[in-house]
């Protein structure tokens, strides 16, 4: 899951129907990467409710770390697709966990392996 789907969702920014698949992915215990964490975390959230709900988010999600592997796949897809480093980051995860990663951001499009959701578009 990416940042900016948490962000949304906490806003209720997504349509009814996306809100509940959302809902559904962090009961099961969301994945996110390490620097999806970090982002979280360093959301300057609106207020202090925000700002507690977001660190219980990301407290009880499974965060997955920057391993050997990840940064290998990370560097595969730089020298492939021009984006951000953490962004790279946050789609080798996902790549190498073999998940799908739910975010809004087109710039994940087209990256071999990769298998994206766009809660925008449930």
């Amino acid at each position: 899951m990416d940042n900016n789907v948490i962000s949304d969702y906490f806003m209720v920014s997504y349509s009814e129907k996306a809100m509940f698949f959302i809902s559904d992915v962090i009961d099961r215990i969301p994945n996110i990467s390490v620097i999806t964490e970090i982002e979280a975390l360093s959301w300057h959230a609106p207020n202090k409710i925000y700002e507690t709900i977001i660190t219980e988010f990301v407290k009880n999600a499974n965060v997955l770390p920057l391993s050997r592997k990840v940064v290998i796949e990370c560097i595969q897809i730089r020298r492939c697709k021009k984006m951000k480093t953490p962004d790279a980051i946050i789609a080798a995860t996902a790549i190498v966990y073999q998940l799908t990663l739910i975010t809004n951001d087109g710039g994940f499009r087209n990256i071999p392996n990769l298998k994206i959701l766009n809660p925008f578009e449930i």
